[in-house]
């Protein structure tokens, strides 16, 4: 079998010294309490919404009137509560 032909590289130069202006980039610090405490409030009211509409729904009036808007509303918050830990830090 031939042997194939070798190739010469050429040599690296490494580049120039350029002194390039860096701005340094700004750490977050961790959530506040607060927001935690939001989102994790409006994921838990999401799922308490859903449990009464299944468990009360013909003894509260208000959520009678709302038929299967109780479902958008619970699974609402409970999508905004989870929408809000994508910030979460």
């Amino acid at each position: 079998m031939p042997k194939s032909k070798v190739r010469k590289k050429p040599v690296y130069t490494p580049p120039a010294n350029d002194k390039r202006v860096t701005t340094p980039v700004k750490v977050k610090g961790p959530t506040h309490p607060v927001y935690i405490a939001v989102m994790l409030g409006l994921m838990l009211a999401g799922l308490a919404w859903l449990v009464v509409n299944y468990l009360a729904v013909d003894s509260i009036p208000f959520m009678q009137q709302l038929g299967s808007f109780n479902f958008l509303i619970g699974f609402s918050l409970i999508v905004i509560g989870l929408l809000m830990t994508m910030k979460w830090r």
